[in-house]
């Protein structure tokens, strides 16, 4: 690939998938008109075969592309040999990469003049992988952002370019925040561009950004079904924080023992609230003496706003323990 003379405007390839990368993405597209950029490709991960009657699963990326008519590329692998020649002749100036879902080899990093940036859910070193928005609610942080690295071989390890934060509001699911941060990360990826412009050439080892440091690197891995199961000896805050950092997938549950010589009945948990009182390790799982459905915990009770039971419609606690006629010491909780 020939090198391309340094210009005022530039020419970029998006790599996205889910929603996330929807705001930035557009973000780039719009200032266009008044840069001179082009956006010569988008990649997305390719359709997985279809389960079920519903249809392939959306892809926020996909359709934003195919409504601005940009041109869409699925490869099973970005680092296939044959993709590899394709993002060469493209003469991209930049890759942006974003809920993209497959890492960068060298050779696709290099494919462009200045390499590639990377806007990520977290506030690195903090929470590098798959999750990092969720990660953060389930361990109770205040405090969380955005940041744009340069992209180096190593899972969200390069440099960071740009960053912004913000704090966790107490009432807040991953879902939400997800939502938020994804706006957000507009203004964090246009400031790296905005950087970009400045420079001839893009050190593929980072010499541009603040390196990240090695020791305050934690790991963000997917989230499972089985972390979603609430441990009632936990604290209140705890268990509030599992509750929203499991929504909208895989949502937090419990098994409720409500008829004698029944199976447990699993019950999804969508929203508590938190008393913090005297703790008693006789309490965890049983019911407490409250006008709603109060669960003993590790240190006080939870109160739960709203649950689903399995098969049936979303409802309130009080009508679930109205419905099961739930009396305060009964032991509700158990560990099926």
């Amino acid at each position: 690939m020939e090198p391309r003379q340094m210009a005022d405007s530039l020419r970029y390839v998006l790599m996205g998938t889910g929603p996330f990368a929807v705001p930035s993405f557009e973000a780039i597209r719009q200032q266009m008109d008044s840069t001179g950029d082009e956006i010569a490709r988008v990649f997305v991960r390719p359709l997985p075969p279809v389960k079920s009657r519903g249809g392939p699963p959306p892809q926020p990326v996909r359709e934003w592309a195919e409504t601005h008519g940009l041109p869409v590329d699925a490869p099973a692998s970005i680092n296939d040999p044959e993709t590899i020649a394709g993002l060469n002749e493209l003469s991209a100036d930049l890759l942006v990469v974003c809920d993209y879902g497959q890492i960068l080899k060298p050779d696709a990093l290099q494919s462009a003049r200045l390499g590639g940036i990377n806007l990520h859910g977290s506030l690195l070193p903090a929470y590098r992988g798959a999750a990092p928005v969720q990660r953060a609610l389930l361990s109770g942080d205040r405090e969380t952002g955005v940041s744009v690295i340069h992209m180096t071989p190593r899972l969200d390890g390069g440099p960071i370019v740009a960053t912004r934060t913000t704090p966790i509001r107490d009432d807040e699911t991953s879902g939400e925040l997800e939502v938020r941060l994804s706006d957000i990360g507009m203004g964090a990826t246009l400031e790296a561009i905005a950087l970009l412009r400045t420079i001839e050439s893009f050190d593929t080892h980072g010499t541009l950004g603040q390196p990240q440091d090695p020791a305050k690197v934690s790991k963000a891995p997917r989230l499972s079904k089985a972390e979603a199961q609430i441990d009632w000896s936990a604290t209140g805050r705890e268990i509030d924080c599992l509750v929203r950092g499991m929504q909208p997938w895989p949502v937090a549950f419990t098994h409720a023992a409500v008829k004698e010589n029944k199976p447990p009945l699993r019950v999804a948990i969508r929203e508590v609230h938190t008393e913090i009182s005297a703790a008693d390790p006789a309490n965890v799982g049983r019911v407490m003496e409250h006008e709603g459905l109060a669960i003993g915990c590790g240190d006080g009770q939870v109160i739960i706003a709203r649950l689903q039971p399995a098969g049936k419609k979303e409802m309130s606690g009080l009508d679930f323990k109205r419905g099961h006629r739930l009396t305060a010491g009964q032991q509700l909780i158990v560990q099926a």
